[in-house]
């Protein structure tokens, strides 16, 4: 018995990093947590920027919230604070944003050859905790790639032709929009409960467990008794 947990992300998300790991951090306090079963679905913060759109993190933030930007500023050094705490490295200065959607392609990529979950991994350390730009460069999705254990010409191959699991990334984000999803991280556990944003390990515990007891059966058996059934009788033991 298995519980599944949908995960909807994007690597813009500072707040999808950070619930990855309290996600993680809830798994280690889960008593079933070898029997958890957890895919990442596609979601855009901005699926309207093109390929080549990229600029400084702190004036995106700035121009789309309307506040200055060092209040954008003060805003990631507070996240960063967070992400410590939590023992990930994250820079607040210098950080650039763009189309995240090859990322999401080579994600779902990456889903059939069993390395998603090191996939995002990497582009999240490369986008959070590394200087050299993530966006705008077919290469350094190529090296980030290559480096989780996936094949070079296969990743060359999904990142050259645009339609290469671009349905099913559309298809994640329909289906976010279907069940409500209006931001992320967003998080589905056998598609009845749902976790929004990144909560604390003790708020993703409390939803395994009562995903968990949720699959229990409906009738608790206590005791036994003789029974009969379509073999026949027991047979009470005589002495």
């Amino acid at each position: 018995m298995t519980v599944q947990v949908e995960i909807w992300t994007d690597i813009n998300c500072p707040f999808c990093y950070l619930g990855k790991e309290r996600f993680e951090q809830a798994l280690t306090d889960f008593a079933h947590r070898d029997d958890v079963e957890v895919v990442h679905r596609s979601f855009e913060l901005d699926p309207t920027l093109s390929a080549d759109e990229s600029g400084p993190v702190i004036a995106k933030i700035a121009h789309k919230y309307g506040i200055s930007q060092a209040q954008a500023a003060a805003n990631e050094r507070g996240i960063g604070a967070q992400a410590t705490e939590l023992g990930l490295p994250y820079l607040t200065e210098g950080r650039d944003y763009g189309s995240s959607f090859d990322m999401h392609r080579l994600l779902h990529h990456a889903l059939a050859q069993g390395k998603q979950d090191e996939l995002l991994d990497a582009l999240y350390r490369a986008n959070f905790a590394e200087q050299q730009s993530l966006f705008g460069s077919h290469e350094r999705l190529v090296e980030i790639a290559v480096a989780t254990g996936l094949d070079e010409s296969d990743v060359r191959a999904v990142l050259a032709d645009p339609d290469a699991y671009a349905a099913e990334v559309r298809a994640d984000e329909q289906e976010a929009a279907q069940l409500g999803a209006t931001g992320v991280p967003f998080f589905v556990i056998d598609r009845k409960f749902g976790v929004s944003g990144a909560q604390p390990p003790a708020v993703f515990v409390q939803a395994l467990n009562q995903a968990w007891a949720d699959r229990e059966p409906a009738v608790q058996m206590v005791g036994g008794a003789d029974v009969c059934g379509p073999d026949g009788c027991e047979l009470p033991v005589r002495g």
